[in-house]
């Protein structure tokens, strides 16, 4: 009985339970699942386990922890982006067809978060040119969150967008640029990372780089600054770590496939093989596998198989980062030819076996040391062509001047001098090869200042660091990081909600974790860490680790963030940082704050017959004056702290004047597992940053802030949107002007077609100066602005349209009027042309008949005189009948009846023939037949039936050719017709009725 009472009431604690959990579900409306969410803004603090949650901290690690268990690692924090590292390879996450969908989308803020809604967001601020117009991108974060690949793909996303020229010579040219700004990051991450103990690609140094953009928005070049490279890496590694990836990209050994290359510590893609430059020289052709340097080149270099290198711990560990080619390869595109980069391989190759060469302690001190290996002495001599004896002699004596005359002292070095003389010559090599591949790539890359008026920057500073030894390096990077969280806290935290209050908004502040007393204690005045490191540097005594210490503790004890730790066996001190507490040893703090430089090291440098150290360490009197000052003269001494100071300061400037975009970099766990989310290790993260209050103040913040004058100028076009506001515009005051803009707000939400039914207003909120306004509130307000201009373009359109359609009518109407009066003109001109010829033929024509007619009457008429005087006198030459005189005169003027008649097709009493007669001969036609022609003449009796002349004797038909002029000339002449009046015919037979 007590089993199944409890069972009972256990059954019904477990229903009361799930219908809790169902009250509480239906009280939260359906959340929406936590991977879903990509605003941490939205989180909601009450869960369904809330027994387990610590507040708001809680609340947003599971949603953190739900998105990447489901492979999605980018989430809105505010105006901040969350980054978390995958430790695996996501291709699709970084292609350019992702790259070109951020790009084209309308509102990139509504698709999933990614860093490429950052660039996209930060390209069209310049592209707004909303003051200020310059941006910058802070990345941030530990080592090994991925700050370096987010550089990257950032970079490669910008020259995606940002290259889209309109000719083919420009586009050629945005594609060397882009292709040389990418190729940048091999060379400087062969030469400048390294592999540590949080990351594998951790980088070594800090840098700034600058993509410039042109009045079209265009990419022309970009610049790169550079801060405190780590180059004691170069002769000081840990057990654990690795030097420099250059060091083992030239002397490995083996091979390394490309596509099988594992992904850096950073969120992404393995790096991805570089395309070819069209525009430079066509590289070598190299193989498909990424190998090192060659046998040949191993022995060029004194590199053989199974070297061993005290400089080059782990060589059996081999990384991604050591693919040789494809850093020959980029450094080709950069312009640094074959010859060049065997001279730079060449020196690196000496570095190491200079890092070879150990003394032996003479036990004398006026006893230079012993070299253990003349051989190491000798290779490192020939491979960066020094003299072999100089170059010994300045490692194992030191030159000392002293004195008002200078006098100089030749001082043997002990063993420990001898070692530190050898390890700054070789950090001295080295650093002055960064800096002149620095200045190379920004020969390369770098436009002229007239053709870009805006840039884009993007901060990639090694990350926040705590190793079981730290130094002097670890103090500037922490140091750095320090000022980035103050910058941000600086223009976010403090200074949004201080600005709340000034421009009279309802305002509750929210507490953060300000680290103005963390700088205070490092950068301080009077007294600070490293105003007393600088001051031990320039105390003419031997520097004390334990003196130092208790310099520190002593003069800054009051200070709430530096610590103690009296147990520790080494001088040292505890900083507490923003992101941790870290234990600094203070032995040989002070040496690598003087960073001294043996002016003999530099003069030896000069004699090197190599080109490359030519280049480097130039013969300089300038130089040489100012490296040997009197006593009395000496300048003080630049420490790297005060430079790295200095550089620090510069870059805040440029921060200033930009509008700044943060991304945080989160690293889920230190052992760089997949899939694998330690809580502690995040949220320590997210507290130390202050993303917790970011958060805060985002959600109920106002993020975009506009002043007055600038939100009028932007948005006056909406006033078209509302006509019921001041019926003056031009004399209605600024707060006038702002009402009535924000008054067509409501009228923008109902037009919006997803807008629910019962949403709530924009928030807004109008300052003193300023108008205060959230994201959404923009993106109405955006949409609006181009829903007028849209409206206001089309009427522009159409009246445009209606103006040209004017125009073409007008410009048609006078072309016909041109028109008709040119084809007027013309047609005058051809009748006329037709007239004048028809009067030059009828001309010619009667002229012709009239010397044709002439010729044939004079003719005919000498051929009757000559009858007429042959001819006897008879009673028939007596004058004829009146009949006969009328038909004489008529054969006479009618001359050319006869060559009709002759030519006629029928017979003789034909009808053609008749009709040709009576009209020639003007006789009626009624009755032919009654008309008779008696012919009593010689001739008629003869038969002869001729107009021209008599027959003589026996008549034949003959044609011969007229002595005529123009007989045989005739100007239309007819088929079946006499070609000339040499035809003539004769007919024997008596003329009866014609």
């Amino acid at each position: 009985m007590l089993q199944q009472v409890n069972g009972h009431s256990s059954g019904s604690d477990a229903q009361g339970r799930e219908s809790l959990r169902e009250d509480l579900q239906e009280f939260l409306g359906g959340e929406v699942p936590l991977h879903q969410l990509d605003d941490l803004t939205k989180v909601n603090p009450v869960t369904l386990e809330t027994e387990s949650a610590k507040g708001t901290s809680a609340s947003v690690l599971r949603c953190l922890q739900a998105r990447y268990t489901a492979d999605t690692f980018y989430t809105n924090a505010g105006c901040t982006l969350v980054a978390l590292n995958p430790f695996k390879p996501v291709p699709q996450l970084y292609s350019p067809e992702l790259m070109r969908e951020y790009h084209a989308a309308p509102q990139p803020q509504k698709l999933k978060p990614h860093i490429f809604t950052v660039g996209e967001q930060t390209y069209r601020n310049v592209r707004s040119l909303i003051e200020p117009v310059n941006q910058s991108i802070v990345v941030s974060g530990e080592s090994g969150a991925g700050k370096t690949w987010t550089s990257r793909c950032l970079m490669k996303f910008y020259a995606v967008v940002a290259a889209s020229p309109t000719s083919w010579e420009s586009h050629k040219i945005a594609e060397r640029i882009e292709q040389r700004i990418l190729n940048s990051n091999p060379v400087m991450e062969a030469f400048g990372n390294a592999c540590t103990l949080r990351n594998n690609n951790s980088s070594r140094f800090g840098k700034f780089i600058q993509l410039q953009l042109n009045r079209d928005h265009q990419m022309t070049g970009a610049a790169i600054q550079t801060y405190l490279l780590e180059k004691t890496r170069v002769a000081c590694q840990d057990s654990t770590e690795r030097n420099f990836h250059i060091f083992y990209q030239v002397c490995t050994r083996r091979g390394l496939q490309l596509p099988r290359c594992r992904a850096e510590m950073a969120p992404g893609l393995c790096r991805p093989r570089l395309p070819q430059n069209p525009q430079l020289s066509p590289p070598p052709r190299l193989p498909q596998i990424c190998k090192g340097a060659s046998a040949d080149e191993r022995l060029q270099w004194h590199l053989p198989e199974g070297a061993a290198f005290s400089w080059l711990p782990n060589p059996e560990r081999t990384l991604e980062e050591d693919c040789f080619e494809v850093t020959r390869e980029a450094m080709l595109h950069l312009g640094i030819d074959a010859p060049t980069q065997n001279n730079i391989f060449q020196a690196l190759a000496g570095l190491l076996h200079l890092g070879n060469i150990r003394f032996a302690d003479s036990g004398d001190e006026a006893q230079p040391c012993r070299p253990m290996d003349d051989g190491a002495v000798r290779t490192s001599a020939l491979l960066l062509r020094l003299p072999e004896d100089p170059l010994l002699e300045t490692l194992r004596i030191r030159t000392i001047r002293a004195g008002r005359q200078q006098q100089v002292f030749r001082k043997p070095c002990s063993q420990a001098e001898c070692d530190t003389r050898r390890d700054c010559l070789a950090k001295l090599v080295y650093a002055r090869l960064f800096d002149w591949l620095v200045s190379v790539i920004n020969s390369s890359v770098c436009a002229d200042p007239a053709s870009w008026t805006t840039f884009i920057g993007l901060l990639d500073v090694y990350g926040f660091e705590s190793f079981p030894h730290n130094s002097l390096e670890q103090l500037c990077i922490n140091y750095a990081n320090e000022k980035l969280q103050q910058h941000f806290v600086a223009h976010y935290l403090r200074a949004q909600q201080e600005e709340y209050a000034v421009e009279g908004l309802e305002w509750s502040f929210v507490n953060y974790q300000d680290n103005q007393t963390c700088l205070d204690l490092i950068e301080g005045s009077p007294i600070s860490i490293c105003s007393l490191i600088n001051e031990e540097c320039r105390l003419n005594r031997p520097s004390s680790a334990a003196q130092l210490q208790t310099r520190i503790e002593s003069a800054l004890a009051g200070s709430p963030c530096l610590g103690h730790n009296k147990l520790s066996p080494e001088p040292s001190f505890i900083v507490l940082h923003y992101a941790g507490s870290v234990r600094y040893h203070t032995a040989g703090l002070v040496e690598k704050n003087k960073d001294p430089i043996p002016p003999e090291l530099t003069r030896l440098l000069q004699q090197s017959q190599d080109p490359l150290l030519k280049v480097l360490f130039p013969a300089d009197p300038e130089e040489k004056s100012q490296e040997e000052p009197s006593g009395q003269s000496r300048a003080p001494v630049l420490t790297v702290v005060s430079k790295f100071k200095a550089s620090l300061e510069q870059l805040l400037q440029v921060l200033q004047a930009t509008t700044p975009h943060y991304i945080r970099c989160i690293k889920p766990n230190s052992q760089g597992r997949a899939q694998a989310l330690h809580r502690e290790e995040v949220l320590n993260q997210l507290e130390a940053c202050g993303l917790v209050e970011t958060i805060h103040i985002s959600a109920a913040g106002f993020p975009i802030r506009v002043s007055h004058r600038t939100f009028v100028e932007r948005y006056a076009s909406l006033r078209r949107l509302h006509p019921q506001g001041s019926p003056h515009a031009e004399q209605a005051t600024l707060r006038a002007l702002l009402q009535d803009i924000l008054h067509t707000l409501p009228a923008l939400e109902a037009a919006t077609p997803a807008a629910p039914a019962g949403a709530t207003p924009a928030p807004v909120h109008c300052g003193r100066t300023k108008v205060f306004m959230t994201d959404a509130t923009l993106e109405l307000l955006e949409r609006g602005r181009a829903q007028v201009l849209e409206q206001c373009a089309r009427c522009i359109q159409a009246g445009w349209r209606r103006h040209r359609r004017r125009e073409q009518e007008r410009r048609r109407r006078a072309a016909v009027c041109i028109q008709a009066a040119i084809r007027s003109w013309l047609t005058r001109k051809h009748i006329q042309r037709l007239h004048a010829a028809a009067t030059v033929i009828k001309r010619a024509w009667r002229r012709w008949g009239i010397r044709m007619a002439f010729l044939a009457s004079k003719e005919l008429d000498g051929v009757e005189e000559k009858h007429s005087s042959q001819a006897p006198r008879s009673p028939s030459s007596f004058p004829p009948p009146l009949a006969q005189t009328k038909l004489l005169r008529a054969v006479t003027h009618l001359w050319p009846l006869g060559l009709v008649l002759a030519n006629a097709a029928v017979g003789v009493h034909g009808f053609p023939r008749k009709l040709v007669v009576f009209a020639c001969l003007q006789l009626p036609v009624g009755s032919p037949s009654g008309y008779t022609v008696q012919a009593q003449t010689a001739q008629e009796q003869a038969g002869i039936m001729s107009i021209r002349a008599l027959p003589q004797g026996s008549i034949k038909f003959h044609c011969r050719k007229s002595p005529l002029r123009y007989a045989d000339i005739c100007p239309e002449p007819l088929p079946n017709s006499a070609t000339g009046f040499n035809q003539i015919l004769l007919e024997r037979h008596r003329l009866g009725h014609v």
